[in-house]
C-alpha cells in the first residue's frame, strides 16, 4: 500500500486515481439509485410526516457531504500549511465544489421537507442558517483559491481560510442542542437510531453511494487540475 508521501508524487497518484475512479463511481450510482428506489417504495410512511420524510433519504446524505467535504479542505488544507504537501493544494481545491454542491442540495432538500412539515419553505432556524453560511464559505473559498491560482499565489491564503472555516463543523454539528430550533434533534447517531428500523435501512445505501459518487467526483477533479497544471507548465517550458 503506497505511503502518504509516496502519493505525492502525481504520477503515481494517477496510476492509483485511474482506476479507482469508475471503481467508486459506478458502484456508487448502483447504490445510490437503489437506496432511493427502496426508500420510494419499500419503506412505510411516517406516522406523523407521512410520504414527505421519503426526502431523508437524499437529505441527510446531502448533509453529511457537505460538512464532510469541508472537513475534507480543512484536512487537506493543514496538509498543506505544516508538510506542503504537493497534492494537499489540489485535493482542497477538488473537494470545494462537490462539497457546495452537497450543501446546496442539503439546503434545497430541507426546504422541501420543511413546507409541508413547518409552513414555510424557510425559517431562520440555527441549523439551516449554519448550513447556509457553510455554502456561502465554499463560494468564498472558491472564489479566493481561483485568484490566488491566477495571481500566481503559493496557496497559503486559501489554505489559511479553509482551515478557519472548519469552525461552522461544530456549530452545525451542535446546533440542534445549543439552540431551541425548529429542526428536529439527531436522530441517527454514530450506535443507535431513532429511526424505525424499517424506514432505515434505505438510507446505509444512498449515504454510501452518495459518498463513493463524492470520491470518485474529487478523483476526478484531481485528475484534471493536475492535467492542466502539466499543460500550462509545457506552455511555460515551450514560451521561455
Amino acid at each position: 500500500m503506497p505511503s502518504l508521501h509516496a502519493l505525492a508524487n502525481p504520477a503515481r497518484f494517477l496510476r492509483l486515481a485511474r482506476p479507482l475512479t469508475p471503481a467508486l463511481l459506478l458502484p456508487g450510482i448502483v447504490l445510490a439509485l437503489f437506496g432511493c428506489w427502496a426508500g420510494l417504495t419499500l419503506t412505510p410512511p411516517d406516522y406523523l410526516q407521512g410520504e414527505s420524510v421519503r426526502i431523508l433519504y437524499i437529505h441527510v446524505p446531502t448533509a453529511w457531504l457537505g460538512m464532510g467535504g469541508w472537513t475534507g479542505v480543512a484536512v487537506s488544507s493543514i496538509v498543506y500549511l505544516v508538510w506542503r504537501h504537493p497534492l494537499a493544494r489540489v485535493a482542497a481545491r477538488a473537494i470545494a465544489l462537490p462539497g457546495a454542491l452537497f450543501a446546496f442540495l442539503c439546503l434545497a432538500t430541507g426546504s422541501i421537507w420543511g413546507r409541508p412539515t413547518w409552513g414555510p419553505w424557510w425559517q431562520w432556524d440555527g441549523r439551516l442558517t449554519s448550513m447556509l453560511l457553510l455554502f456561502f464559505v465554499y463560494l468564498a473559498y472558491m472564489a479566493l483559491a481561483r485568484a490566488d491560482a491566477e495571481q500566481g499565489g503559493d496557496g497559503r491564503v486559501p489554505a489559511i481560510y479553509g482551515v478557519a472555516g472548519a469552525v461552522l463543523l461544530p456549530i452545525i454539528r451542535y446546533s440542534v442542542v445549543w439552540w431551541n430550533t425548529l429542526h428536529q434533534g439527531q436522530s441517527i447517531g454514530l450506535t443507535s437510531a431513532t429511526i424505525a428500523p424499517s424506514m432505515l435501512w434505505p438510507l446505509w445505501f444512498t449515504l454510501s453511494g452518495f459518498s463513493f459518487i463524492f470520491a470518485a467526483v474529487v478523483l476526478m477533479r484531481m485528475r484534471a487540475m493536475l492535467a492542466r497544471e502539466k499543460r500550462e507548465a509545457r506552455l511555460r517550458r515551450m514560451a521561455a
